[in-house]
Formats: structure tokens, C-alpha cells, sequence
């Protein structure tokens, strides 16, 4: 299994890199066909951000669905920790669905890659630009200034196949996101999947045979 530790806006030293394949290596124990773990550290400069200036983002590739979590905390050691737990609970609750499933419970099959957050493996760089473009191929990741705003917008390009409504929900609540997009296998509509209160979740459906939008019609 190979661990990987990058950084972003920030140095790793190597004693973080160390105590980072120690604690990690547990993984083994959930998930014996982990291929990768990726480990980024992003760091916040914002001093008004003092307290959660290092994010640890944890994602494991194998040959299911990608697992991820994240944390943040004044010191990356301590998101380590944090981020950590986290992904233990998920890899320990998709071990228990997988024990379960042999056990005889139905369930639809499992796909072999994640079609939404799948290629950050690649960790390209941010292409900068100072006019609005698109990423043009999968897994690459745009940032744009919006107009003359201070504001930036991140786009990146993924690629989607076919799932189940119960397959999409199962793979966001492995990743940690409130929100899942995905093609749903039966009516082929886009569609996102999210959280709701409780143990509830909604989907919104897009209807893309009915061509343009007319005036008034929200998109």
C-alpha cells in the first residue's frame, strides 16, 4: 500500500511524513486491497483562521469506491488525528455493509471506480487564467477569478457513470460530502443526491430531453 503526503501552500517535513505512514497503516486492517493513500495537507494563512489553518484531507483508492475524510485544527498533527478517525468509522462501517453482503443481504453491485471524486490522485496543478475557461479533461481543475470580484471559482471535470439511488448515497456518505452527484442507471437523468435531517436523504432529478430552457423557466 502506498502512502503518499503532499502539500499545498505549505512544506511537509519529513517527521510529518512519518508519523503520517504510521498511523495510516492501520488501513491494512479495514481494507487489505488498498492500492493508495493519499494524505494533503492544505494550510490556511488567514490569521483570522488561527484555529483551523491546517486541513488534512485522507483519501484511500482500492478497488472500490474511494473513501475520504477531512479535518482541520491549528496544528496538523491534530487534524491528522481527527481526519483519521474519521476515515477508521467509514472504512469500519463499509467493512460491516461488505460482511453483510455476503451474508445474503441484496444489494445492488458495488462500482470499481467512484465517478465523482475519483482522480484527485493526479494532484495537477491549478491552472490560472485571467479569463473564465473549463476544464477540458478529466480530473483537471480550473480556478477563475469571477469578474472584477475577489471571488474565485474552482471547476474540475469528473467522469460519471451509471449507479443506483441507494449505490450514490452509499458512496457519499463514504466520502463525507452532504451532497452526491451521479446518472442514474435506470433513467439515465443527472442527478444529485443529499442529506437531509435525520437519516433522510432527497434526490433531484434533471430532465435533459426537454432542449432549452424558455423564458421564465429556472434552471
Amino acid at each position: 500500500m502506498e502512502i503518499v503526503v503532499t502539500g499545498r501552500n505549505t512544506e511537509v517535513q519529513g517527521r510529518f511524513r512519518a508519523h503520517a505512514e504510521e498511523k495510516l497503516a492501520k488501513i491494512e486492517q479495514y481494507t487489505p486491497y488498498a492500492q493508495r493513500v493519499e494524505v494533503e495537507i492544505t494550510h490556511e494563512t488567514n490569521p483570522s483562521q488561527v484555529e483551523t489553518s491546517e486541513r488534512i484531507e485522507i483519501t484511500v483508492r482500492d478497488k472500490g469506491p474511494v473513501v475520504r475524510a477531512e479535518a482541520s485544527a491549528s496544528d496538523r498533527f491534530g487534524a491528522l488525528d481527527l481526519a483519521s478517525q474519521k476515515l477508521f468509522e467509514r472504512l469500519r462501517r463499509r467493512h460491516e455493509k461488505k460482511k453483510n453482503r455476503r451474508k445474503g443481504e441484496r444489494r445492488d453491485e458495488v462500482p470499481q471506480d467512484l465517478p465523482i471524486d475519483e482522480l484527485l490522485a493526479k494532484h495537477k496543478d491549478v491552472e490560472e487564467v485571467e479569463e473564465p475557461t473549463r476544464p477540458c479533461a478529466v480530473g483537471e481543475a480550473v480556478e477563475t477569478q469571477l469578474g472584477d470580484s475577489p471571488a474565485i471559482v474552482r471547476q474540475k471535470l469528473y467522469e460519471a457513470k451509471p449507479m443506483s439511488v441507494e449505490q450514490a448515497i452509499d458512496e457519499m456518505e463514504l466520502v463525507g460530502h452532504p451532497f452526491y452527484l451521479f446518472i442514474d442507471e435506470e433513467t439515465k437523468q443527472p442527478c444529485a443526491a443529499y442529506r437531509r435531517r435525520g437519516w433522510t436523504y432527497g434526490v433531484i432529478r434533471l430532465d435533459a430531453t426537454t432542449g432549452a430552457y424558455g423564458p421564465g423557466t429556472p434552471a
